[in-house]
C-alpha cells in the first residue's frame, strides 16, 4: 500500500518547484503518516534551494509545519492516529555525547534522516526530504521522534510555525542570551523568525527593544509586536543604535539575517561587554572579520544560535502557554496565507525582503 500526494518538488539547486505526485510508502517501524494542516515558509528553504545548505535532489522542502497523525507504523505507541502534532526537523537521537550535554539541538544524528529518500515520483525516482520532514506535501512520513504533540489551546494551522521560526527566535533570547527584564536589545531582520525574536524578547521585558529592516513597510508590524523603536538598515544603523542608548549601544544584539555585513552591524551597536547573538543562517563564504585588538578592548560576547538552543519537547508546552495567554501572538506574524502553487512567490518574498511569514494552508 502507499499514499499519493500533491507536493512542491524541488528538482535541482536554482530550480523553482512543480507541483507534482508524490509516492509515499506506508510508514514503518517508528514511522507515522501525517496529513499536513499548515507549513510555514522558512528562510532555510531558501538556503537549501539555492544552495547555502547542502542538498540531495529532487526533495520535497518545507520543514516547519503542524497536522494530524494518519497512520503509525508497527511498535509505535508515542502517537496515535487523530492525534494533532507538530514538526520537528531535527529530532534529537537522546544517546550522542551532545544529547547527553542536555544539548539535543546539537544532536551528531539529528539530521540522519536528509539522507535517504523517503517518497518516490511517479516513474519510482527517489525524492528526499528537506530537513528530514518535507513539509511543502499534502502528507508526508517522518520518524516519531520528529513529532511533537500540539498542546491544546492553539490552532493547529497557525501552530506550524511554531516548529521553526518561534522556537528559534523564543530560543534565542531565552535559552541563548538570556535576556532579562530591562536590558536593551536590538533586532536586525524581520523575517519570521525576526519578528518571533521581537516578541520573545518583549515578554523578557526589552526595553528599549529596536528593531531593523530593509523594509520601511515593516514598521507598523514591529511595533505592534513590542518595538519601542523601528530602524530602516542603512550603513549608518550602529551608529543611530547607539544614539537610542546613551551612545553606549545595546545589551544584547541579535543578527537574524545571515549575512556577514549584518553580523558586523550587530556588533558595532552592541555595548561595551554586550552580547552579539546570531540568529540567521549564512554562507561559508561570506566571512566576518574581526582585529585583535578590537576582541580584546570590547569585552563583547560573540555566540550562534543553532535551533534556539530549544529542545522542541520541552519548549513547546512553554510557548502553547504563551500563545494561550495572549502574550506570544502567532496570527500576526503569518502576512501571507498561501495554496501549495503560492511556494515559489512566497520564496521571491523572501529573496526581495518582503513580508513576514508565508504559511501553507491545506485545508486539513
Amino acid at each position: 500500500m502507499s499514499t499519493t500526494v500533491r507536493a512542491a518538488v524541488f528538482s535541482a539547486t536554482g530550480a523553482s518547484p512543480e507541483i507534482r505526485d508524490v509516492v509515499l510508502p506506508d510508514p514503518g517501524p517508528g514511522q507515522a503518516l501525517v496529513r499536513m494542516s499548515a507549513a510555514g515558509v522558512c528562510h532555510s528553504d531558501l538556503s537549501l534551494s539555492d544552495g547555502t545548505l547542502p542538498q540531495t535532489w529532487p526533495a520535497v522542502l518545507g520543514h516547519e509545519g503542524a497536522g494530524t497523525v494518519e497512520a503509525v507504523g508497527p511498535g509505535v505507541t508515542e502517537v496515535a492516529p487523530g492525534q494533532r502534532v507538530i514538526l520537528n526537523w531535527a529530532p534529537p537521537c537522546r544517546s550522542c555525547w551532545f544529547c547527553a550535554q542536555d544539548e539535543p539541538h546539537l544532536c551528531e544524528h539529528a539530521l540522519d534522516g536528509t539522507l535517504s529518500p523517503y517518497a518516490e515520483l511517479g516513474d519510482g525516482t527517489p525524492v528526499y526530504p528537506g530537513l528530514n520532514t518535507g513539509a511543502f506535501a499534502e502528507a508526508t512520513v517522518v520518524p516519531v521522534g520528529a513529532l511533537v504533540p500540539l498542546p491544546e489551546g492553539v490552532d493547529p494551522a497557525v501552530a506550524a510555525v511554531l516548529g521553526c521560526a518561534v522556537l528559534t527566535g523564543w530560543g534565542a533570547v531565552n535559552n541563548v542570551a538570556r535576556l532579562r527584564p530591562g536590558r536593551s536589545a536590538l533586532v536586525l531582520g524581520l523575517g519570521g523568525v525576526g519578528l518571533s525574536l521581537l516578541q520573545a524578547a518583549r515578554i523578557a521585558g526589552a526595553d528599549p527593544l529596536v528593531a531593523v529592516d530593509a523594509s520601511p513597510e515593516k514598521e507598523e508590524l514591529a511595533r505592534s509586536l513590542g518595538a519601542t523603536d523601528f530602524l530602516v538598515a542603512d550603513d549608518d544603523t550602529h551608529r543611530a543604535v547607539r544614539r537610542l542608548t546613551g551612545g553606549r549601544g545595546v545589551d544584547h544584539a541579535f543578527e537574524v539575517v545571515g549575512r556577514a555585513s549584518v553580523v558586523r552591524t550587530a556588533w558595532n551597536a552592541a555595548r561595551r561587554g554586550g552580547t552579539v547573538t546570531v540568529v540567521g543562517v549564512g554562507s561559508h563564504r561570506d566571512e566576518v572579520s574581526f582585529s585583535a585588538l578590537e576582541l580584546f578592548h570590547q569585552a563583547r560576547t560573540l555566540q550562534g544560535c543553532v535551533y534556539g538552543s530549544s529542545d522542541p519537547v520541552r519548549d513547546i508546552p512553554l510557548l502553547a502557554e504563551a500563545v494561550r495567554s495572549g502574550e506570544l501572538r502567532l496570527a500576526e506574524m503569518i502576512t501571507d496565507e498561501i495554496p501549495l502553487e503560492g511556494v515559489p512567490e512566497a520564496f521571491e518574498r523572501m529573496r526581495r525582503g518582503r513580508g513576514g511569514r508565508s504559511l501553507v494552508r491545506f485545508g486539513a
